[in-house]
Parts: C-alpha cells; structure tokens; sequence
C-alpha cells in the first residue's frame, strides 16, 4: 500500500515562504519520479512542480518557475517543495504524486498515487 503524507501548509503573509514535504512508504522511492499539483477554489488541479527519480531533473509551471524550488530526499523517502515569494493566488491545496516512469512530467494522468493534501493560504 503506497501512502503519501504531506505537511509545511499554512497561513502565511504575501512575499513569505513555506516549505512542503511528501513522506512516501509502500514503494520503491527512488525508483519513481514525484510531483507537486495543487488545487484552488473553484479551480482544477493544475501541475506545480516534478522532479525524476535522481533528482537531477526538474520541471515547473510557468506560474511558480523561479520562486518555487523542488527537491528530494531518496534516502528519507520524501520529497519538498520550496515556496518563495508567495502571492495570494499561490493559495491552495497542494497536492504530491508518485509518477509511473522515472522521469517527471506534468500530465496529471500519469500519476498514480496521491496525498491527502495540505492547505496553503497567502494573504495580501
């Protein structure tokens, strides 16, 4: 059974930063590459951020490129998600997924496992 377990979501002021992280179990960790969606009222879930199973690889939606930063821990089974520079409309549920192939992509039919999720919300 694979479980993914997010946490770091909060309030936060606008201009701040938090920090994610994805604690994964049931699977082979760093055999699969993970990735970041995230989910505002009335909105679709929309990609954020992937990275491959090496970490050496990344992928980011234009809308975070260059504030958020993701990152793994292949021997603590988790990965993150730095966020900086929030704005208000950074607010969300954020979501983390495992990916079926090693690579990373930002097609959300990919994804096989998910979490529960952790609210983040940016106030101006």
């Amino acid at each position: 059974q694979v479980q993914l377990v997010e946490s770091g979501g909060g309030l936060v002021q606008a201009g701040g930063s938090l920090r994610l992280s994805c604690a994964a179990s049931g699977r082979t960790f760093s055999k699969y590459a993970m990735g970041w969606f995230r989910q505002a009222p009335g909105k679709e879930r929309e990609f954020v951020a992937a990275i491959s199973w090496s970490g050496s690889s990344t992928y980011y939606a234009d809308s975070v490129k260059g504030r958020f930063t993701i990152s793994r821990d292949n021997a603590k089974n988790t990965v993150y998600l730095q966020m900086n520079s929030l704005k208000p409309e950074d607010t969300a549920v954020y979501y983390c997924a495992t990916d079926r192939v090693p690579y990373g992509n930002a097609q959300q039919r990919e994804y096989d496992y998910w979490g529960q999720g952790t609210q983040v919300t940016v106030s101006s």
